[in-house]
């Protein structure tokens, strides 16, 4: 009676692995009645006779012949989750009774069910579900956006438009108050290719023109990485000029005590003095007594000490007559100081090193990028969301910018933390970096040392001050491995590089098998969806955006087509040299 009862089942397990599960199947056409869709990927329900069941996911499929010559189907499933009695759905374990006693496509009211085991005002949805779009993927937004989020995909997979839809949703979520204006959500993009401001038509934008990045918010490593040949690894050039910058920034900052003022502190100092302070140094010359001197008032020999340092930097001094050979560094800083002036002669850098750069409060530069009281249209206003165009920033100065602005966030959420008590109202930040592997790559160059410092510090310590990250990226396997291992989520778009696929599977918290295997053949606007925001692993596809990203491709064909097209080369060659 037993064998007659097994010989009746459709399905049937063979074997249970810990991550594997292999099913007989002896009628593969009315086991899958019940499913829409039944192929590689589709969920099955493994059950005991205590009525729990592992939620797995079809890996392959082999077909055999059994003892009448009929094709059998042997199916490889793999566990994510299990469903006890309750209905309570838990990630991994294999907590099912053996032998298991039935089979079956899970029902996608089932499925439905498990991805809505999320707190309903902790729910945050921007996808479907690939199998069946009438099945909504909320995630656990409070884990989503608190654990940094890696986006990978190579061109064309639809990234900026994920990227879109999910930022949107996050600007329009509110409670159940539904309030007027506003909600809280502080958004800092750094857009690489002047694409979001489509999307966003209300953000505070920020491009070259109006970006103000004072040179003397920069730290030691920032400031010597734009001024100093870090390759040459001239340590008097280096020690030159950080007498030369803290040495003015006591100058300009009287009333702190000196021994407050360091090379990283965050005072004003004016770069152009420090300049003159080591073209003085450049033309020191001594007497015979061995002592350096300048030609004083009345042309008597003047000697430089604490008293009058300030000499130094305010012109340039001429050696006394007596000085009758050459000083300690005499003439050795002379490629320093072309280096230096070619760089505060570049008008490209006027945004970080003249006009309203040397001028620009502490708390103006820092709103300007968190979107408090921006000035717009002769009025005051608040942003949720601050574009940052990084499109006409010169490409030598790109790593330094987004190094500064990421490290002036990441200060400001560890003193917010430090100023306020718990019940306060807090601002957490998102930080979304666009194309990070151009300023952020993984090879140890010292040009990009600085922005890697900064980024990897918010990626290993940023979720305890309120500042995360979403990394953005079609080439993922170019960028710091410590930044990508500190992700907790991610949504894995097609890619079609080896090197990227690889490294993405290894870099995935979850051993997916099918679903990883299939980054190279997902759709546009398709990805994978996994971390610790989501019930279980899923194969998503994003929901469209109303307003999107200037970042489709285009139409070559369709534009050939068209009669000769007219260039106004007149405004063409105005913008290029602006």
């Amino acid at each position: 009676m037993e064998n007659f009862e097994t010989e009746k089942k459709l399905a049937r397990v063979v074997s249970v692995l810990p991550n594997k599960i292999k099913i007989e199947v002896s009628d593969i056409e009315r086991f899958k009645l019940e499913s829409d869709k039944f192929s590689v990927g589709t969920y099955l329900r493994v059950s005991d006779s205590e009525d729990c069941a592992l939620i797995c996911i079809i890996e392959n499929f082999s077909i055999q012949k059994n003892e009448n010559e009929k094709n059998e189907y042997l199916l490889e499933a793999m566990p994510i989750g299990f469903l006890d009695s309750d209905g309570v759905f838990t990630r991994g374990g294999n907590n099912i009774a053996i032998p298991p006693t039935d089979v079956e496509p899970a029902k996608m009211t089932e499925i439905q069910g498990i991805y809505e085991n999320i707190e309903t005002e902790k729910r945050f949805c921007f996808s479907s579900l690939s199998q069946d779009v009438s099945i909504k993927v909320p995630v656990n937004g409070n884990k989503f956006f608190n654990k940094h989020i890696a986006v990978v995909g190579s061109t064309g997979s639809g990234k900026s438009h994920t990227v879109a839809k999910i930022l949107q949703n996050a600007i329009l979520e509110k409670d159940g108050s539904e309030f007027q204006g506003l909600n809280n959500s502080h958004i800092v993009l750094f857009d690489i290719h002047s694409e979001y401001l489509s999307a966003f038509p209300k953000a505070n934008y920020i491009d070259i023109e109006n970006l103000v990045l004072p040179y003397w918010l920069m730290n030691s490593e920032e400031l010597q990485e734009l001024f100093i040949d870090t390759e040459a690894n001239d340590h008097n050039q280096r020690n030159v000029f950080k007498e030369a910058v803290v040495l003015n920034k006591r100058k300009y900052n009287p009333d702190v005590n000196p021994k407050h003022i360091t090379y990283d502190a965050p005072y004003k100092f004016s770069i152009n003095e420090v300049l003159t302070y080591i073209q003085n140094k450049n033309n020191n010359r001594k007497n015979k007594s061995n002592k350096i001197v300048w030609k004083g008032p009345e042309e008597k020999e003047l000697e430089i000490n604490q008293d009058n340092i300030s000499l130094m930097f305010e012109s340039l001094l001429e050696p006394a007559s007596s000085a009758s050979s050459n000083g300690p560094n005499h003439g050795d800083f002379l490629n320093f100081i072309s280096r230096m002036e070619n760089k505060l002669n570049d008008e490209r850098l006027a945004f970080l090193l003249k006009d309203k750069a040397e001028t620009i409060g502490f708390r103006e530069a820092i709103t300007q990028f968190l979107g408090y009281d921006v000035k717009k249209d002769s009025s005051i206003q608040n942003h949720n969301i601050t574009i940052i165009d990084l499109s006409g920033v010169p490409f030598e100065v790109l790593s330094i910018t987004v190094s500064l602005i990421s490290r002036l966030l990441f200060e400001y959420g560890y003193h917010f933390k430090k100023s306020f008590s718990e019940d306060f109202d807090k601002t957490p930040l998102l930080l979304v970096y666009e194309e990070a592997h151009k300023y952020v790559p993984k090879i140890q160059s010292a040009k990009y040392n600085s922005c890697r410092v900064s980024i990897e510090r918010i990626a290993k310590e940023g979720r305890k001050y309120g500042v995360s990250a979403m990394i953005v990226s079609q080439r993922p396997s170019e960028i710091s491995e410590t930044i990508f291992s500190q992700c907790n989520n991610f949504i894995a778009m097609r890619l079609t590089n080896p090197d990227d696929q690889n490294y993405v599977k290894r870099l995935l918290p979850d051993n997916l098998g099918p679903l990883t295997d299939s980054l190279s053949t997902l759709k546009e606007g398709e990805a994978i969806l996994i971390g610790d925001s989501i019930v279980m692993p899923s194969l998503v596809i994003i929901d469209k955006c109303e307003m999107t990203p200037s970042s489709n491709d285009i139409n070559y064909l369709q534009e050939w087509k068209k009669p000769w097209a007219t260039v106004h080369f007149e405004s063409l060659e105005k913008s290029w040299i602006k």
